[in-house]
């Protein structure tokens, strides 16, 4: 798959923006952060119920189910990850909730370093499609892409300063969880859409898609980064 510079820059523009749009949600204050997540789920579950309609019209409402453990649950999760609930019991009782980007961004950063160097490295390297699913990717950018993604994120890790506070372990074993369900959920939406028959889910990011084309990793990913961290972390 050779690579497209007229399609990268568009991508690359398109994605530029769409960063700078994320991380402001992200970082501004709690309440962007869910706004940021209400958006992407409002927006995921409007696609979602665009292409189970193109699938089957008069059957379509038997998706609503699965547009909740698909959609609407991760993202519920993902504002769990962010935002902490405690009692305090030194003294007169209190709650607090406190909130953290740090493991939403990891998400974040992860779905993107891994979606993009698999492009990069399959547009240069690939040969041999993934699956027939998605025959665009290929195994060397998948693979390629996981494996550069992972060393990133672990490597990385050590030197940011919020980052610190959670051992490099954590960081591979998330990078790991990210990368590999991440695939699958790109992989369960072009389903989706050859089932369709479209070719992408939305137009709202040119070069991009929709919206369950650029969050699909993402939806699959955070409830196995949730049980992770919830569990373990």
């Amino acid at each position: 798959m050779a690579l497209n510079i007229h399609i990268f820059k568009t991508r690359a523009l398109t994605a530029l923006i769409f960063v700078i749009i994320m991380l402001a949600g992200l970082f501004i204050n709690v309440w962007g952060f869910i706004a940021l997540c209400i958006i992407i789920m409002l927006g995921c579950f409007f696609e979602f119920i665009k292409i189970t309609r193109k699938i089957s019209d008069h059957k379509s409402f038997y998706y609503l189910p699965l547009g909740f453990f698909y959609i609407m649950m991760p993202m519920a999760m993902m504002v769990n990850l962010g935002i902490t609930y405690e009692i305090y019991t030194n003294g007169p009782p209190f709650e607090k909730f406190t909130y953290s980007p740090l493991i939403p961004c990891a998400i974040l950063f992860c779905i993107w370093i891994n979606d993009t160097l698999a492009y990069l490295v399959g547009s240069f390297i690939g040969k041999t499609p993934l699956t027939k699913v998605s025959p665009k990717k290929t195994l060397e950018g998948t693979i390629g892409g996981a494996i550069l993604c992972i060393m990133i994120i672990t490597l990385s890790a050590r030197y940011i300063p919020a980052a610190s506070g959670i051992a490099w372990h954590h960081w591979l074993f998330i990078s790991i969880i990210c990368t590999v369900f991440g695939t699958f959920g790109d992989l369960l939406e072009s389903k989706l859409k050859r089932m369709a028959d479209v070719k992408d889910s939305g137009s709202f990011m040119p070069g991009h898609g929709g919206f369950l084309d650029r969050f699909d990793s993402m939806l699959i990913a955070i409830p196995f980064v949730w049980l992770y961290v919830r569990l373990l972390l």
